[in-house]
């Protein structure tokens, strides 16, 4: 849902945040009775974990394997905290520079130049595939997955909005498999709960999204999507409803242009709205349903995990009109008037949340014509991101990749 510091929520109900579940937490100091922090999952990764496969070295008897040891221990005492994240980023990769797919030639000095553009690979026989347009943007590993799949991050300048913010990207194994070298991909936009930055929740590994997407691909249920994982608002004091609000970052643009050009300069993608959708929890849900109406062009589907229904930002006061050419209820009505391409909304609630009142209203007055929309309650889910995955696990995934196109292998 979406929080204000300076006020409460307009409905007036109380504001949610997004923690994990009471299980997996023994209480913290700054928010006495809840079990974590709020919007930020605990990190999943082991201080020190080798990679899969590292021989453990057997160095040799010597002084200088004492006076190592000893710094080490030194090390240990003096800065542990310090030392082990030392460890974790040698060792994993984190920081690295990184690359997706054989897009890009080699140049010269045999490293890839991220000023060209990545234009490697011929598209396959479907007109829809697009390849990747360029320039290249670099990418820095902040995750590897237990798959060998990468989650890693860049910083992107908005040419369209002017704003410039982080962006976590990652890539099914599919993407770099030689059979689908010309094939487009899915790609599915994932927005943050709450301030929505400095981070995006989604590129923590530890709430699992990557993961049920890799598992569903295994088991048939799902597309192998690209995720994309963008800041969502500009700072962390106001919501921004994913809007250009006058005088405002323009997030609106942010997140349905910038986003989107930087992903078909990066990655082997589609030019038709069928292979392209959000998924969102409760800010974010808001900002992807809103999005799929305002541009059903471009966007063709949503998973909206307990989200508003209307825009509700502080920031709208004196705006009327622009705040209702980004209200749902009347992009959806705008829709259904004008007989427009058909949108998908699945909507996942928790049965432990308050709020499907409001979808059940929203659904029973504009779920009809191009606004195709459905309710999956979550049995005993909470507002948070653990919860939101498993119901993607549980169906949404298979439902969001029926309405959208998937890569297709070469022959042979």
């Amino acid at each position: 849902m979406h929080q204000y510091p300076q006020r409460p929520r307009p409905d007036e109900q109380p504001a949610y945040q997004e923690y994990p579940p009471a299980e997996q937490y023994q209480g913290h100091q700054d928010f006495p009775g809840y079990p974590g922090p709020p919007e930020q999952p605990r990190h999943q990764q082991s201080y020190g974990e080798r990679p899969a496969g590292a021989r453990t070295p057997e160095p040799r008897r010597s002084r200088r394997r004492v006076w190592i040891g000893a710094s080490v221990a030194l090390a240990l005492l003096l800065g542990g905290g310090a030392f082990a994240a030392w460890k974790l980023d040698v060792f994993s990769g984190n920081g690295q520079d990184v690359s997706f797919g054989k897009n890009t030639p080699p140049s010269a000095t045999g490293k890839a130049d991220p000023s060209a553009p990545a234009t490697a690979a011929t598209p396959s026989g479907d007109p829809d595939v697009l390849m990747p347009a360029g320039p290249k943007s670099g990418f820095r590993q902040t995750t590897k997955l237990d798959d060998g799949t990468i989650i890693a991050k860049t910083r992107l300048a908005g040419a369209k909005s002017g704003f410039e913010g982080d962006v976590w990207v990652w890539a099914p194994k599919e993407y770099d498999d030689p059979k689908y070298a010309k094939s487009g991909f899915p790609v599915l936009i994932a927005l943050p709960g709450g301030n929505g930055f400095p981070d995006n929740y989604w590129a923590d590994r530890s709430l699992g999204l990557q993961k049920a997407i890799g598992d569903g691909v295994k088991a048939g249920t799902s597309l192998p999507f690209v995720v994309i994982m963008p800041v969502l608002n500009p700072d962390a004091k106001y919501y921004y409803d994913g809007s250009d609000i006058p005088g405002q970052a323009k997030m609106g643009t942010w997140i349905a242009e910038d986003v989107p050009d930087f992903v078909k300069a990066n990655f082997r993608t589609y030019k038709s709205r069928d292979g392209w959708a959000f998924m969102g929890s409760s800010s974010g849900a808001f900002v992807g349903m809103k999005t799929v109406l305002q541009y059903p062009d471009r966007f063709k589907a949503v998973i909206a995990s307990g989200g508003e229904i209307v825009p509700d930002s502080p920031l709208w006061k004196g705006h009327q009109t622009e705040m209702d050419a980004n209200n749902p209820e009347k992009l959806a009505q705008k829709l259904i008037d004008t007989k427009g391409p058909e949108v998908y909304i699945n909507f996942q609630i928790g049965t432990k949340e308050s709020g499907k009142e409001r979808m059940t209203r929203f659904q029973q007055q504009y779920g009809k014509g191009p606004v195709k929309m459905t309710i999956r309650d979550i049995h005993n889910g909470e507002h948070n991101g653990w919860h939101y995955v498993r119901g993607m696990k549980e169906g949404s995934l298979e439902w969001v990749s029926k309405v959208l196109k998937g890569p297709k292998p070469e022959a042979g």
